[in-house]
This record gives structure tokens, sequence and C-alpha cells, in this order.
């Protein structure tokens, strides 16, 4: 006999199976309503793997309304980014260096009032379907300052990262700075300072 689970109530909390897709999809939702209404539009994404079909279609989707999109994946990215007409506003990259980080950083820019979530989740359909998994939002600007500053470093990185195209071949990212950013050891001095 299948037993029903009662889904949890959560006030802050996006939690896998019940709500984590739907709250990412709803604040997509948000920035494309805002872009629509021509205000400022912006998504961030830090992860390993991006695979969910339902998340990738609402991303394109987002694309199409003039949302800007910066994505950093570690491994797996099922999303093809810079197609005209599909994901014209979607840039990815991804850096692999010297050390193994698995943080998971969701930005919203939220008319200005950013939304910021840290996650246990990838968004792959395992994580919203068959794991529990959390998301939880940051809500202390001096956290937010820190996020931010060490995502800015990871999308300027010019030494290890690579930027995920149509073609495959995901050549590392050209500069013509004569600064030289390695997020990494940008991120180590970060925090030395």
């Amino acid at each position: 006999m299948e037993q029903k689970i009662q889904k949890p109530k959560f006030e802050h909390l996006l939690v896998a199976p019940f709500y984590l897709r739907k709250g990412f999809i709803k604040a997509i939702d948000n920035e494309i309503r805002n872009a629509f209404k021509g205000k400022e539009a912006r998504i961030i994404l830090k992860l390993n793997s991006l695979e969910d079909k339902k998340i990738i279609r609402k991303l394109y989707e987002a694309s199409n309304a003039g949302v800007m999109i910066n994505i950093i994946v570690r491994g797996i990215c099922c999303l093809i980014p810079g197609v005209k007409g599909l994901s014209g506003n979607i840039n990815v990259i991804s850096i692999v260096d010297r050390y193994l980080e698995h943080s998971r950083v969701y930005i919203f820019h939220n008319n200005g009032e950013e939304r910021i979530y840290l996650s246990s989740a990838d968004w792959m359909t395992r994580n919203f379907k068959r794991r529990v998994e959390i998301a939880f939002p940051i809500y202390s600007s001096h956290t937010k300052k820190l996020l931010k500053d060490l995502i800015l470093l990871q999308l300027n990185d010019n030494e290890k990262a690579r930027e995920i195209n149509i073609n495959q071949n995901n050549p590392f990212v050209k500069s013509n700075s004569t600064n030289k950013i390695r997020s990494q050891f940008k991120t180590y001095e970060y925090f030395s300072n």
C-alpha cells in the first residue's frame, strides 16, 4: 500500500522534491516579467551541472524575453548558449583549476533587490525530483556582497575560464587585458586580505 506524503511547509527554504524547481522557476518568471516591463533583468548561476529540461526551457524563455544570464558551470551543461532566437542572452563559462570546489550560488536581480540562494542542489532532474535538496536565501548584506565579489572574480577569470559554446570546442576565454585573473588564486588572495 502506497503511503501519501504530506507536503511540509517552509517559510524561507526551497526544498526538493517539493518546492525547489517551482521556487527557481518562480524567480526566473519574475525576471521575465521585469524584462517585459523594460526593467533590468539578470540572472547569475554558479553550479556544477545544468541538465534539467524544464529549467533549461525556462532559461531559454528568459533569454528571449531579454533577461541577461551568466552561468558558471563546472561539469555537465545541456543548455546551448549564444544561439540567436534561443539563447542569445546566455553566456556560459566553465572553470576547472587546481582546487575542486562545489559551490552553488543562484542570483536573481529582482528589480534591484537581489535574491541570492545557496544550495546543495545542481539543476538536475534527479535533484529536483528524487532527492532531498535545499536552497536557502541569503539575507545578510555583508554575505551578499562577499558572494557577489567571489562570483565576479569567476566571471572575470581570463586564465582558466573556458567558454561553453555551440561548437562544443570550449576555448579558453579570450582577453586583451594585461590584468590576469585566475579566480581560484584571486579568491585565496581575497580571503587573505
